[in-house]
């Protein structure tokens, strides 16, 4: 299609929409919307009746495909962010949409002055909850904030000497005198400045460098509630308490008291129970014979264990 030769008719077809590319064309698409024709204050306000009286659908297809350039126009402003600039003329899009089924024809401004705040407004919205993964700004206060801080940032610095202009953070002055600019307190001016010095974090690592690799993920996670550590921990009491005196009731008295002094006792000194010279003195067997005994017990209670 020849955008050309078409431009003057844009507003006359059944869909004014059929001559505007995709998006996914950008380039395509911001020409394309800078050729289409302005609307006049007369066919502006026509359209705009229609729509609010009769819900004309095609008027406001008109209304909005008029405007399509001031989304572009004003969705520059805010490529710094480094966000997709097709993202931000789609978000323009929608404020400028709503602008349209809002505005009033009888209030006696134009419609891209009143559309302006709309657009403005998507994008803001939008920026605030794609720019990081934590929302930076979620009081009014703290939008206007972000929006004219990061802007004055920009001028401080582009006014700063070369020794001064690599630094990203602002001096005590130059934070009194934003302060003042914005009519905030200094504190909020320094709390938003570390929102926008911070940076997001992956929680998985990013590259396989196996034991190398370590991040958030690694401290963070809590799985003591995760399902199979649960009945491990469960399975673990189980087995240290009613478990173990099942065991130690398969096995005889010496046996038993083997065990027990080898491994459950502990002395005030925290020195543990008898060695194995002490328990072969005691029943007048040698070390090797008490340990063959002590190894033949641990085996009963395992299997004790496993059948539990």
């Amino acid at each position: 299609m020849n955008l050309s030769s078409t431009a003057n008719t844009a507003l006359s077809v059944r869909d004014p929409w059929a001559l505007v590319p995709s998006l996914g064309n950008l380039d395509a698409y911001i020409s394309a919307v800078n050729r289409l024709p302005m609307l006049t204050q007369e066919e502006e306000t026509r359209f705009a009746r229609r729509l609010r009286d009769d819900a004309d659908v095609e008027s406001a297809g008109r209304l909005v495909l008029s405007h399509l350039r001031l989304v572009v126009s004003v969705s520059r402003q805010y490529l710094g962010y480094g966000l997709p600039h097709g993202d931000l003329i789609q978000e323009g899009n929608v404020g400028l949409m709503k602008a349209v089924k809002r505005f009033d024809p009888e209030a006696g401004v134009r419609l891209v002055s009143y559309a302006l705040h709309w657009i403005k407004a998507e994008i803001h919205e939008y920026i605030l909850k794609n720019w990081r993964m934590v929302k930076l700004a979620t009081t009014k206060a703290q939008r206007k904030l972000f929006f004219n801080l990061r802007s004055m940032k920009q001028g401080l610095k582009s006014d700063a000497s070369d020794a001064n202009a690599h630094r990203n953070n602002l001096s005590a002055a130059e934070i009194d005198s934003v302060a003042r600019a914005l009519n905030v307190k200094p504190s909020e001016v320094i709390e938003m400045e570390t929102r926008l010095s911070g940076g997001d974090v992956a929680l998985e690592p990013q590259t396989d460098d196996g034991e190398e690799s370590y991040a958030p993920i690694a401290y963070l996670a809590d799985d003591s509630s995760e399902p199979t550590r649960v009945l491990e921990a469960r399975r673990r009491d189980a087995l240290s308490s009613d478990g173990l005196v099942r065991a130690l009731a398969v096995l005889d008295d010496r046996s038993r008291r083997i065990v027990e002094e080898r491994w459950l006792k502990v002395n005030d000194d925290s020195s543990g129970g008898m060695t194995l010279h002490d328990l072969a003195a005691e029943y007048g067997v040698s070390a090797e014979r008490i340990r063959q005994i002590e190894v033949a017990a641990m085996k009963k209670m395992r299997k004790a264990m496993e059948a539990a």
